[in-house]
């Protein structure tokens, strides 16, 4: 029941963190373990720490980039401490787990984690439909790696197991966008922005930013998303007619 959650380590510095959270996730019944340009990895310190669960170790998927890791993925979850300028819709680990069980069950999730020390950088962000952040110690908030993911994974657990899910809403046979899809749109939408004027190369990443926020309150299914790229393309014929 917990398979289409993916667990995303972006950046991972030391080996033995990788382990741990290995470890935590197997307590926790989590089976898919994804990689980002990890340091370290495969390593004898991973094995270690992971204390017997070795076997998600050996089927982590490891990609070059987050956009790679994530796009089969439905729905994004980034994991922060820090808060952000442009604010994000943020949950806790119980509201995570509750969003995934009953708004969007059996689609593919990520959740995402970045590096020990400075997190996940807001271009990474731009990527996660929510902000996961765990409440703790407002004076000592940063939480080590496999700690955070142990926190996140329990309450998967407990949610998984509770036989009082109700599912809101009928999507149909028309899924959600995959992450992939959702970049291809934001690349296309810079495009024709820059094509119309409306925005310049280099210079659009703060429009780009809260554009991002609006699409990804409004959850686009696939269809959606081919209706507004058609709208797009239309727009950018319109101005190249205009320019003859």
């Amino acid at each position: 029941m917990l398979s289409h959650i993916h667990i995303v380590l972006v950046g991972t510095t030391h080996p033995g963190n990788i382990g741990a959270v290995a470890r935590a996730m197997k307590n926790m019944r989590m089976t898919s373990l994804r990689l980002v340009a990890p340091k370290i990895f495969p390593s004898a310190d991973a094995t270690s720490r992971a204390s017997g669960a070795d076997d998600l170790l050996s089927r982590a998927r490891v990609c070059d980039t987050l956009r790679e890791a994530i796009a089969d993925c439905q729905v994004v979850f980034g994991a922060s401490a820090r808060s952000r300028t442009i604010s994000w819709p943020e949950l806790t680990p119980r509201q995570c787990a509750d969003e995934i069980f009953t708004r969007h069950p059996g689609e593919r999730i990520a959740i995402v984690f970045g590096r020990e020390h400075s997190g996940l950088t807001n271009e990474e962000l731009d990527m996660c439909r929510y902000l996961l952040h765990i409440p703790c110690n407002p004076h000592f908030s940063s939480l080590n790696l496999a700690a955070a993911v142990q926190v996140v994974c329990y309450e998967l657990f407990v949610a998984a197991g509770s036989n009082e899910r109700k599912v809101i809403g009928d999507r149909g046979e028309c899924p959600l966008a995959t992450a992939e899809q959702m970049e291809s749109f934001y690349d296309h939408l810079h495009e024709t922005l820059v094509d119309i004027d409306f925005a310049q190369p280099g210079k659009s990443e703060s429009i780009m930013r809260r554009l991002r926020r609006i699409y990804n309150r409004i959850e686009l299914d696939t269809k959606e998303v081919d209706i507004l790229r058609g709208i797009l393309r239309m727009s950018q014929g319109h101005k190249k007619s205009r320019k003859q």
